[in-house]
């Protein structure tokens, strides 16, 4: 049962105070504190994956109880028994996992917690829609009521989530990481979407990795690391640089990290990957283009654009219906994975959990599945072959775990990433193709990933790397093709573009 108590008339919205929290022999949260001041506020959370950030949420939304520390909420001390009792006291939680059912209407989940119209045997469907559509408008979202949610694309099932969430009236909508999946252009209609909140009255806690989004967006800031709030107040008080000193005690991977990249090159006489006319039927569009040794290659366009179906395509997880690719001279045939595999193609896909990894696997038999394709059926390697190649690659990733024999599920998400990455580096690899390789990390997570591409470039490997984010691009590739409607509509070197030529073409703006 919640209990409340009283406090006084000053009292910031939400208050959460030395919070502890301890799983086993792990703590953590050693004290946190997270303080909204006002309603209409957008509050940043932010911390590298393991600082306690999921934890804080778990409680802030009433998954987990903490073993210690004070909650008060709009003036009064409150426990926050469980997910329903959040919701009841007025917060709501999106989280980073998009959390809908793809096969019913948008009404249909808009009130999904909430209940339909009509009666305990029959739904009012026309009753239901109204109620769906003053959600939806309070969000200035014209979403027909009967479109099926799975052919949304993921920003517009962002959106349906949000409205699900405010469909309870809630009060602190928590967003956790939710533009991990989007491009810029989609950002800046979230954006607009929480800025009507805010002056609505509704306070917001976003969580995000990308600075630019932070202060872009939040008027305050609240820094965990280790465990504990390190920093916080108004985003006015902080730098990009002194957030990240607060998060990870320096500032690698944000300071003259462009720079770095000029590294003048002589174009080898053949190109180690060449794409001639590929085509696949609704998808791409007679694509051309190289890799060369030791190059970075960047595709940028909006979701959609064609980008992921190009890289699934040169792996041969899709039916191509004409082109050529060649792979250091030699036909690669299309449709076949396993092949591009034996060729020395790796492949990190953007969703890391479902098709990345797997989460219930040890961290050392996931760093070895790539390697076991190479082998014949039933043959592995000798089991010290196989620690040699598995404590190399975690060093090399920088893996922070306690023993390759850990579930990977257990780890951080970064940690997870760099086990996406790592197992095609147990085997030389000559192409690595990878979309959105930094989608959902810290800072600091994202540097050291930079650092692994830049390094297996520095080794000759060719790299083919699509994200959403331009600024990305722009740091870690030598070259950027910008893709529109499965067409490449621009090719250029890093060193001549910027972020708004690549948003302008990504839109098709030419």
């Amino acid at each position: 049962m919640t209990e409340k108590t009283t406090l006084t008339s000053s009292a910031p919205l939400l208050a959460l105070t030395g919070i502890h929290k301890q799983f086993g022999g792990v703590r953590a949260l050693r004290g946190a504190a997270l303080t909204v001041q006002d309603s209409g506020v957008v509050h940043a959370l932010m911390g590298e994956n393991g600082s306690g950030k999921s934890t804080l949420l778990g409680i802030l939304s009433g998954q987990m109880r903490p073993d210690t520390g004070t909650i008060s909420f709009d003036g009064r001390v409150t426990t926050l028994a469980s997910p329903v009792d959040a919701l009841r006291q007025g917060i709501a939680m999106v989280t980073q996992e998009t959390a809908v059912a793809p096969h019913l209407s948008v009404a249909e989940n808009v009130l999904l917690g909430r209940g339909l119209a009509g009666s305990a045997v029959k739904v009012n469907w026309r009753a239901t829609r109204v109620r769906a559509m003053q959600v939806l408008h309070r969000l200035e979202l014209d979403y027909d009521p009967d479109w099926i949610v799975g052919n949304l694309r993921p920003d517009q099932r962002q959106m349906v989530e949000i409205a699900r969430a405010l469909s309870t009236d809630a009060r602190v909508l928590v967003l956790d990481e939710p533009t991990s999946h989007f491009t810029d252009y989609e950002v800046e209609s979230l954006f607009s979407v929480i800025r009507s909140l805010k002056s609505r009255g509704t306070s917001i806690i976003f969580v995000s990795h990308r600075l630019k989004e932070i202060f872009g967006i939040a008027d305050e800031v609240t820094v965990l690391r280790d465990g504990q709030t390190v920093a916080a107040g108004p985003i006015s008080q902080y730098s990009a640089e002194s957030i990240v000193d607060a998060m990870v005690g320096d500032v690698v991977g944000l300071r003259g990290e462009r720079l770095g990249r000029v590294r003048p090159r002589a174009r080898p006489e053949q190109a180690l990957l060449s794409v001639h006319g590929l085509s696949i039927d609704g998808a791409l569009h007679e694509i051309d283009l190289t890799v060369d040794r030791g190059e970075i290659v960047g595709l940028a366009g909006l979701v959609g654009a064609g980008r992921s179906e190009l890289l699934r395509a040169l792996f041969g997880l899709s039916d191509v219906t004409a082109g050529e690719i060649r792979l250091d001279g030699d036909v690669l045939e299309p449709g076949k994975p396993r092949e591009a595999i034996r060729c020395g193609v790796g492949y990190v896909p953007p969703d890391r959990k479902g098709q990345g990894v797997v989460l219930s696997m040890s961290l050392n038999d996931n760093l070895m599945l790539a390697h076991s394709m190479t082998r014949r059926r039933f043959r592995h390697p000798p089991r010290a072959e196989e620690a040699t190649s598995v404590a190399r690659v975690m060093r090399e990733v920088r893996v922070r775990a306690s023993s390759p024999r850990v579930a990977v599920g257990t780890l951080s998400g970064g940690n997870q990433q760099k086990v996406a990455l790592g197992k095609w580096l147990v085997d030389d690899r000559v192409l690595l193709l990878l979309d959105e390789p930094t989608r959902g990390v810290d800072v600091s997570s994202k540097s050291e990933i930079h650092e692994l591409l830049r390094s297996a470039a520095g080794r000759g490997v060719g790299l083919l790397v699509s994200s959403s984010e331009n600024d990305e691009l722009l740091q870690l590739c030598d070259r950027i093709l910008v893709m529109f409607r499965g067409r490449i509509i621009l090719s250029c070197t890093a060193q001549e573009t910027d972020e708004g030529t690549l948003a302008r073409y990504a839109a098709g703006h030419t």
